[in-house]
């Protein structure tokens, strides 16, 4: 019996549960089981409403709404801004202690051979991204900091790319972590052990760890703890390399567009 996810909170009109790290929230061409919104499809019986979205490497709290009324209603709360979403992300270097934020505008990287990476560009949609470095730790190789995050507005890799963009970019990010080859090495399934080793974990230590709104006279929130490789490495402890227990087949990770020769892999637009 496959485990579907874990469930922090159903009612009649809402789902919330723990999106693993790795598991694609839309459907995908693989068995049932291979995208999250499949396998809420099989835990509901009926086809629900994916209100957001989260990265395919990002794990944490997610919220699906059973009926059509409850759907319209948590829309109309993220168009109007009233959801609050933090995350928690383990950065490279020391980031300055205290809060602070970036306001920077985010669209297309035209010079990368990945068609979904995005960049700070002047050009592009507003982005603002509110943070906090909570602690900083060390580790054999270097230094690195643990820090929460707020998102002032839901683009595309935003918390990913504006967090690289001040320098400090998130561990184990293959696409915004300093070498796109390592995502497109991983996209045709064939990472090396020196690109393992610059990663240090398979998945980038990003979570979406708490996530509140208004709902019928109520202010409900849900949180959902980092996975065990995320707390491990925080803590200085060391995290064995293991497969993707979601990871599709090489050679299904993505495919190349008849332009520019760019790959655009299946699901890993997401907000965050």
């Amino acid at each position: 019996m496959v485990s579907l996810f874990e469930i922090l909170h159903e009612d009649a009109d809402l789902l919330v549960l723990r999106k693993p790290a790795g598991l694609v929230c839309h459907p995908t061409k693989g068995d049932e089981y291979s995208s999250l919104v499949s396998r809420v499809r099989i835990h509901l019986g009926f086809e629900p409403h994916m209100i957001h979205r989260l990265d395919r490497e990002t794990g944490g709290v997610m919220v699906f709404a059973k009926t059509d009324e409850a759907g319209a209603d948590l829309r109309a709360l993220w168009a109007a801004g009233l959801v609050s979403k933090e995350y928690v992300a383990l950065v490279r270097g020391r980031m300055p202690e205290g809060d602070g934020f970036i306001d920077a505008p985010l669209g297309r990287e035209v010079s990368s051979a990945v068609a979904i990476k995005d960049c700070v560009r002047a050009d592009g949609v507003s982005a603002r991204t509110r943070w906090r470095c909570e602690r900083h730790f060390d580790r054999r190789d270097g230094a690195y900091s643990r820090v929460r995050v707020w998102l002032d507005t839901g683009r595309k890799h935003q918390i990913r790319i504006h967090l690289a963009h001040l320098g400090h970019p998130i561990v184990g990010d293959k696409l915004y972590g300093g070498d796109e080859r390592i995502y497109l090495d991983f996209v045709g399934g064939h990472l090396s052990d020196a690109q393992r080793g610059f990663l240090q974990v398979p998945f980038h230590a990003l979570h979406a760890e708490r996530l509140w709104f208004p709902w019928k006279g109520l202010e409900l929130g849900f949180d959902a703890g980092p996975e065990s490789w995320f707390v491990d490495f925080a803590a200085g402890r060391e995290v064995p390399w293991f497969e993707d227990p979601f990871a599709p087949p090489p050679g299904s990770r993505g495919s190349r567009s008849a332009g520019a020769g760019a790959v655009v892999p299946g699901s890993d637009a997401q907000e965050g």
